[in-house]
């Protein structure tokens, strides 16, 4: 694990912590616990007690939801500098969802009631977590959208563009999730997934190699992913 000084340095590139300064990220580091977890292995489970949040130092998580079906519907992917399960940690409340690592993962822990006292001490920390939440409202809100508003094309093409954003705007797109977790992504099955990759390539929107998949016509696939009330 990385020492007291290194890590407070580390937390700065976390989107919450970012323009903190070394006098705030110190106590930061001070309460974090390093927690290891293999490929497959679960971080938590949706409705267990909330006694922290986490920021992932290395490796990639999956938050899901699980219908009494048993469809899985995956809330985030998360990779390295972002963070997660920060809204139980404050309310004290049960997690919401369940996390499991999707490769060996390391995690930078924050316990809750710790963290609660360096809120106390230092507004700073507390407003850029007001922050946090409100932009993890603009997401779930989003995401509520997508999946009330738009079919499975519009939100393959709103998903892809997203990933091009994310990418520097880049024309090639690698695909860092299996088909199955982005049907689980976009709320949908395999099976209409491969329909509605087959639809956008048919209408020369994308060309799909393999994980690679190449936005042609970025303007239609932007019309494609837009989503019109009908009069």
């Amino acid at each position: 694990m990385l020492n007291r000084t290194e890590l407070s340095s580390w937390l700065q590139m976390i989107l919450i912590f970012r323009g903190l300064s070394s006098e705030q990220l110190m106590p930061l580091a001070q309460i974090a616990q390093l927690q290891k977890f293999q490929k497959g292995e679960m971080i938590f489970f949706q409705d267990s007690v909330a006694t922290g949040f986490f920021a992932v130092q290395t490796g990639r998580v999956k938050v899901f939801k699980m219908a009494s079906n048993g469809k899985e519907q995956i809330l985030h992917l998360l990779n390295i500098c972002d963070y997660f399960a920060e809204v139980p940690a404050l309310d004290g409340k049960a997690f919401p969802a369940s996390a499991i690592a999707l490769e060996y993962t390391e995690l930078i822990f924050f316990p809750r009631l710790p963290f609660l006292d360096l809120l106390h001490q230092y507004p700073a920390i507390a407003i850029n977590m007001l922050m946090s939440l409100a932009n993890h409202a603009r997401k779930l809100a989003h995401m509520v959208e997508e999946l009330s508003c738009k079919d499975v094309p519009q939100r393959l093409a709103s998903y892809l563009l997203d990933l091009s954003d994310r990418e520097n705007q880049a024309n090639v797109i690698t695909l860092d999730v299996t088909k199955t977790q982005l049907a689980a992504t976009l709320g949908t099955i395999p099976a209409t997934l491969s329909r509605a990759l087959y639809r956008l390539s048919h209408e020369g929107l994308i060309a799909i190699n393999g994980s690679q998949i190449e936005l042609l016509d970025r303007d239609r696939l932007q019309d494609a992913s837009d989503y019109r009330h009908e009069a």
